[in-house]
């Protein structure tokens, strides 16, 4: 009971940042984000924006991710200890390869996009299970999607994708069967924006290494951190 509690409480705080309006440093992160985006090479934009599309692709087919069989947990408790140490075990794994390739220049430092990614989404994929999701189910794997947008977007952004989460139950309902109407190309230019300012320092030379850590590891914490309570929103509402 004092564990649910603790839930309910930290699910609060999290409902309020995610609605949040902008604020002045949000706007002006975006208007840097901006003009980074114009002097970052047009083949790190092509390689992201790509990598990217075919990640969402792979996401709402399911053919790319396995999962873990569904765990049983006799508490909540030791659901999400269980959570935490996976969390755990995939944000050290992606600081030691961010560390790796970011010691590689600029080539490793692109070829560490797709990787983490994959990390990120078998991550998701995981948590799902282990809160108790079928994802197998496509409408469970657009929620992860979701999940994704709220780490990874801007507060503008956050906002709308957080409504459209709030109360799943009934909106998955409304969903189309067709997975491709999902709107693939906002989620890719919002995640872009973003990963581009937090690693564009992992493809300098010297100081990469330390950056592909630190950033990496970061990441995959604030990814964590938002699918529990994603995931907490819809077991305790």
């Amino acid at each position: 009971m004092m564990h649910e509690q603790r839930m309910r409480a930290e699910l609060e705080i999290w409902r309020y940042k995610m609605q949040k309006r902008p604020s002045i440093t949000d706007r002006l992160s975006k208007a840097v984000q901006g003009r980074i985006n114009r002097i970052i090479p047009d083949k790190v934009h092509s390689a992201v924006t790509a990598t990217i599309k075919q990640m969402v692709r792979g996401v709402l087919y399911g053919s790319q991710y396995t999962v873990p069989k569904k765990p049983e947990f006799a508490s909540l408790f030791d659901l999400e200890e269980a959570v935490l140490r996976r969390i755990d075990f995939y944000r050290k794994t992606a600081a030691a390869e961010g560390g790796i390739t970011g010691a590689g220049g600029i080539l490793l430092g692109l070829a560490d996009f797709p990787i983490l990614l994959g990390m990120k989404l078998k991550l998701l994929f995981d948590i799902a299970t282990y809160y108790g999701f079928d994802v197998k189910d496509y409408k469970e794997r657009i929620y992860i999607l979701h999940i994704f947008q709220l780490a990874f977007s801007s507060q503008q952004h956050r906002r709308k994708v957080f409504e459209q989460i709030d109360g799943w139950e009934e909106k998955s309902k409304l969903l189309p069967d067709d997975i491709h109407a999902f709107d693939w190309q906002s989620f890719q230019i919002e995640y872009r924006d973003h990963i581009d300012l937090a690693k564009i320092g992992q493809l300098l030379p010297i100081v990469g290494a330390a950056v592909g850590l630190v950033v990496n590891y970061r990441l995959v914490t604030r990814l964590g951190d938002t699918a529990m309570n994603a995931y907490r929103m819809r077991i305790l509402d």
